[in-house]
């Protein structure tokens, strides 16, 4: 026989008497049949359907069986692969096929013990787009870090981007604005060795 589901009665937060269903989702303030005191009370649909299950601990059975660490009366599952520690299913952590705790990874995110686990990303292409163009402001920086700026987009060309998806846009921009410089810097010293140089012969 299926089970029905008792929906909990509404109650008015003033005298705490149940309050009667007819009184719900009206466009204006209504009065407590109970207390007289102006009422609106709004009831979703969610509140007629039972919750669903969630996802638990499997709950000790004997005395032989080993607890959680962190949920005692939680049967464990495993031992944590870093500290030891026993933990239940809701608790273990699958990190590159070990099982962690959640103690574990926290230090290990701090102590950068796990190679894996990323802690922080340089963003090469920002770093290399504002070597080439913060620069611009007084020229003369540019004939230094305009090369700089040419090897951190060349070098950070295959390292990991930022964890949000983003284009390879801001070292292209990088590159040819660095280039752009060194090549206006190349002129220029040609320009100025050309015009002394053959005034000294």
């Amino acid at each position: 026989m299926e089970a029905v589901y008792e929906v909990p009665p509404l109650t008015c937060k003033n005298c705490l008497k149940a309050l009667p269903w007819e009184i719900c989702n009206t466009p204006d303030l209504t009065k407590c049949p109970h207390c007289n005191v102006s009422i609106l009370a709004v009831v979703f649909p969610a509140m007629f359907r039972p919750a669903g299950a969630g996802k638990i601990g499997e709950t000790i059975l004997t005395d032989q069986e080993a607890g959680c660490f962190y949920h005692p009366t939680k049967k464990a599952v495993v031992a944590c692969s870093n500290c030891g520690r026993f933990l239940c299913s809701l608790c273990d952590i699958d990190f590159g096929g070990q099982h962690i705790c959640s103690l574990c990874i926290a230090a290990g995110q701090k102590n950068r013990n796990f190679k894996n686990l990323d802690n922080r990303r340089v963003l090469y292409d920002d770093l290399a787009l504002a070597l080439a163009i913060i620069p611009l402001i007084t020229v003369y920086f540019t004939l230094i870090t305009a090369p700089i700026a040419l090897y951190v987009a060349i070098r950070g060309w295959k390292a990991p981007l930022s964890i949000i998806p983003r284009t390879k846009f801001r070292f292209i921009l990088a590159i040819v604005i660095a280039l752009f410089e060194i090549a206006g810097w190349v002129v220029l010293i040609g320009i100025v060795f050309f015009r002394f140089g053959r005034g000294s012969f």
